[in-house]
């Protein structure tokens, strides 16, 4: 009785431990974070004054840079952390 217990018990914990590999994947990029940069502004047609012209191009300028930095940062900071869910696996 007590081996037919012993065996029992054993077969019941041997089927408890599998060696199935779990397959972890990165996530993908959310959505929010696929947006595209705005689209820059364009000078009215028939503007004359220097001021306006200026005041667009300024707009612009900035506009394209921060989007560009953001743009960047965001690249490398996944980039990275892809690298280190890599290394761990």
């Amino acid at each position: 009785m007590k081996y037919i217990l012993a065996l029992i018990l054993s077969l019941t914990l041997v089927g408890c431990g599998t060696s199935v590999p779990v397959k972890r994947n990165f996530p993908s990029v959310p959505e929010e974070l696929l947006v595209d940069c705005p689209e820059l502004k364009k000078v009215a047609q028939g503007t004359t004054k220097l001021s306006e012209v200026l005041i667009v191009v300024t707009d612009n300028y900035s506009t394209y840079h921060e989007c560009h930095i953001k743009l960047q940062a965001w690249q490398e900071w996944y980039k990275s952390q892809k690298e280190i869910f890599d290394s761990v696996n």
